[in-house]
């Protein structure tokens, strides 16, 4: 996995991928936090999307055990007009 995008990709949308054990599945809390699984940080929304199914395909048998998507690139510039469709 590449990091970077060059030129002709366009800009970089930055996502997170990370995921950890729900104390309950109607909730938003993580049992441990010094348990989080940070997949990592993606250049946009396909690898990010690729990366976040991968690892709730492979958790599939932990019914607690969720993964998600952040859009970091929403939480640095609130004000972009970029939409990943996402």
């Amino acid at each position: 996995m590449s990091a970077t995008t060059s030129p002709a990709q366009g800009k970089q949308l930055l996502h997170l991928v990370f995921g950890g054990e729900l104390v309950d599945l109607d909730g938003m809390d993580f049992t441990d936090l010094s348990k989080l699984d940070i997949v990592g940080i993606f250049p946009n929304y396909a690898s990010a999307h690729a990366a976040w199914k991968a690892k709730a395909q492979a958790t599939v048998d932990n019914a607690h055990m969720r993964y998600f998507v952040v859009h970091l690139h929403r939480l640095l510039d609130p004000r972009s007009s970029v939409d990943d469709k996402h």
